[in-house]
């Protein structure tokens, strides 16, 4: 039999996540939104940032945790009009872990009521709030992948009896990825201290559950399979995160437009603008890309560069990011999305000159 388990290490099937996603369309967004969407735009990008932070962390922990068994990261599962994104399912030779990750800030304190409530100081004083309990929000992807996993069978009797061992199998688990954050479940009742752990604790918590597991342990070839056919049910879904935001993008008449956001003739010249001769051709590969970009994105082309700041990298001729987001208009976003291409454009015309 041993010849048929020669896993020893961790294997993520699926890695990427849907959060890394939104993080980008969202970041590139920023240029095109009003002062008020932009606020509330940066603080969205601020807790989303925070959320992958702490996955990231459960990532490094279970990758170094040096265990045999299947990692699934950002599943989305539906079935009969309910969804659930779940955080990361870990298949090991028994058992399967359901896992929810939260980074919260603050301290976190569970009551005999099972109530979550979060303590957060600033300026010295304190501040308590109540939370929605990520124990409840992982229950119902419990019961969602229960439902999945009883569909799955072909028969009464077998659903019947998978919906019987479920919990014997699978495994919830809140992790609290935040490593500054207290928590405290002094009064809360035994099976919810169970189900709330912090990041360092996540491997031990595998280990010991696993062992004290009654089921018994199967071939890497059927953890293979198992995990595989959650995977297999992942479904990729293509959201819409920017129509929140629409309300806030800027609305620029053709009257408002200062006179050099305007794209010149296509006739006009580096001269035209106050350049040299010689920034004629740098001058049109800039106004082309700058062209070729705003339709692709279905943007006006003053959002990518105005002719003011057009003028003002010709001029300036950065060589590199960092002296891109000197030039006024280029903020960290349109450096990010646009930077590269405008600065080997840049090397390209110097090298030839």
């Amino acid at each position: 039999m041993g010849l048929f388990n020669r896993l020893s290490e961790p294997v993520f099937l699926k890695e990427d996540s849907n959060a890394e996603i939104q993080l980008k369309k969202l970041k590139n967004l920023e240029e095109a939104l009003n002062e008020k969407g932009r606020k509330i735009l940066r603080q969205d990008i601020k807790f989303l940032e925070y959320g992958i932070i702490g996955e990231k962390s459960l990532e490094f922990e279970l990758k170094n945790s040096h265990l045999p068994m299947y990692i699934l990261h950002d599943i989305y599962l539906e079935l009969d009009g309910t969804s659930a994104q779940i955080d990361y399912m870990v298949f090991t030779k028994k058992l399967c872990f359901i896992i929810e990750c939260k980074n919260l800030y603050g301290n976190i304190t569970i009551n005999n009521a099972g109530d979550f409530i979060r303590t957060i100081q600033y300026k010295g004083i304190k501040k308590r709030e109540g939370i929605y309990s990520p124990i409840t929000q992982n229950q119902r992807h419990m019961d969602l992948v229960k439902k999945v996993n009883s569909a799955r069978k072909t028969n009464m009797l077998a659903r019947t009896l998978s919906k019987v061992i479920f919990n014997d199998t699978y495994k919830s688990v809140v992790v609290l990825a935040n490593p500054k954050t207290v928590l405290s479940a002094r009064y809360a009742k035994k099976e919810v201290k169970e189900k709330v752990i912090k990041a360092d604790q996540l491997i031990n918590f595998i280990k010991k559950t696993n062992d004290q597991s009654k089921e018994l342990n199967i071939s890497d070839k059927k953890m293979l399979a198992w995990a595989q056919s959650y995977l297999d049910l992942h479904k990729d879904i293509s959201k819409d995160y920017t129509s929140k935001y629409e309300p806030y993008k800027r609305e620029i008449s053709e009257s408002a437009i200062p006179e050099q956001s305007y794209l010149p003739p296509d006739n006009e010249s580096a001269s035209q603008m106050g350049l040299s001769k010689q920034n004629n051709r740098l001058y049109s590969e800039l106004k082309n890309y700058r062209l070729i970009k705003s339709r692709q994105e279905a943007i006006k082309a003053f959002y990518i560069f105005s002719n003011k700041q057009l003028k003002a990298l010709i001029e300036k001729r950065p060589k590199n990011k960092k002296e891109l987001r000197l030039v006024n208009g280029f903020g960290a976003a349109k450096v990010e999305k646009y930077g590269q291409d405008i600065i080997q454009i840049i090397e390209k015309h110097a090298t030839n000159e």
